[in-house]
């Protein structure tokens, strides 16, 4: 923890989740969704504390693995119906008990939004450092329906969400009905997403309230960050989306590709193939390749650059596909990390000069063995998250081809 930060990052993350059990700690990706909102208090230029605020042991066991501080919630501030502003008040006077000291600046970084562009956190709170005047920032971005077309219940008929005539600043809109007007005739609204909260200390504790009533915004340029998991679909949803996002994540950040490339190593399946396989009535196999991915390999090569292919399957289609490229066939692999590792030490490569392109979980043990690792872009989510680059191309479908092109625009050596 920095003693006496000027910023503190707190998660509020109590148990008891009746929409997704254990949501906090439920795997997300590659890691528990908690992490991701760690991570987003980590990654930041202006540092402070990163605290998770709890009521719940496991909850508190994976925000220590992640490298944030706990402050132990008590029970009755983690119920169903507790508001942020009870939380944050005990996690302000919780420092000033424990830590000795007071910040100037809160950030709330709610678990249940876990997707932030790199960034986002430090330009929200340099625009509350900004304005004096302001009492808290909030991240928000225009929705996909505006709630001038909303409607709630009065007894059994709709009545309009927002009256206008009860909305001063709409004055223009008086005698008129906003729900029958075109969406582009109507105010801009914003939702505000919950990734990313600023508030000054002082507006927690003296106006008590956690946004005051100055509020400045912070828009999110691309409305596919905003995601508010409540339920098994948004889940999925927002899972699919981490894996095609430039999102902060738990861990480092991605690798740079390196400047010499010695060697580079394709799974087959899914790589060089778009993942399916025909099969005959006497179960001979067959699979649909890419030309042009040999174009591009065959080019590698004539750089000085060596290609060959791990595949876990022991088939003959895989090695007449790479007789016919050129390139060596390693099959039948059920441990491809270990066997990476031999073949880098037997032929003495180095790994900062190796390249690896995967599509399915078995190749996660070799991305930490090389100098940078791509997943094709239909990969699987886990793959994608924990990649070092996410081609545009699908396997089989042009995605080696990208690689190819993409080393041979620079001098592998």
């Amino acid at each position: 923890m920095v003693a006496g930060a000027r910023v503190v990052y707190i998660i509020p993350a109590r148990g008891g989740s009746k929409s997704i059990p254990g949501k906090n700690i439920k795997r997300f990706g590659a890691h528990p969704l908690l992490a991701y909102s760690i991570a987003a208090g980590q990654q930041v230029k202006l540092t402070g504390p990163v605290l998770v605020s709890t009521d719940d042991p496991a909850i508190a066991k994976v925000a220590q693995e992640y490298g944030a501080g706990v402050i132990d919630r008590p029970k009755h501030l983690a119920a169903d119906d507790t508001l942020d502003l009870p939380v944050f008040q005990h996690a302000v006077d919780w420092l000033e008990r424990e830590q000795r000291y007071r910040p100037e600046i809160v950030v709330q970084l709610r678990p249940t939004s876990p997707l932030r562009p790199p960034g986002g956190v430090d330009r929200a709170v340099q625009i509350l450092l900004d304005h004096p005047e302001a009492d808290s920032v909030r991240a928000v971005v225009e929705p996909v329906e505006n709630p001038f077309k909303m409607w709630t219940l009065d007894g059994a008929a709709l009545s309009p969400l927002l009256r206008t005539d009860e909305v001063s600043l709409l004055a223009h809109l008086r005698g008129r009905e906003p729900y029958n007007l075109r969406r582009q005739d109507l105010p801009t609204a914003f939702w505000q997403t919950g990734q990313i909260d600023v508030v000054r200390t002082n507006t927690i504790l003296e106006k008590r309230s956690m946004t005051g009533e100055v509020i400045l915004p912070w828009f999110f340029d691309d409305p596919r960050y905003a995601v508010d998991l409540n339920s098994e679909w948004e889940w999925a949803e927002a899972e699919a989306r981490l894996g095609n996002l430039d999102c902060v994540r738990p861990g480092s950040t991605p690798r740079p590709l390196p400047a010499r490339v010695e060697l580079v190593v394709l799974d087959f399946d899914g790589v060089l193939t778009d993942d399916r396989v025909w099969v005959d009535q006497d179960g001979r196999e067959s699979v649909a390749a890419l030309r042009a991915d040999g174009i591009g390999i065959a080019r590698l090569k004539q750089r000085g650059v060596t290609v060959l292919v791990l595949s876990s399957e022991h088939n003959p289609v895989v090695a007449a596909r790479c007789r016919k490229l050129g390139i060596e066939a390693i099959q039948g692999v059920s441990d491809k990390g270990t066997v990476l590792g031999q073949i880098l030490q037997e032929r003495a490569v180095p790994s900062d000069r190796v390249v690896y392109v995967g599509n399915d979980v078995n190749d996660l043990p070799c991305f930490p063995l090389v100098a940078w690792a791509a997943a094709v872009a239909d990969a699987h989510p886990e793959v994608l998250v924990k990649a070092d680059h996410r081609l545009a191309k699908a396997g089989g479908y042009g995605a080696v081809r990208e690689l190819c092109d993409m080393l041979l625009g620079r001098d592998p050596g």
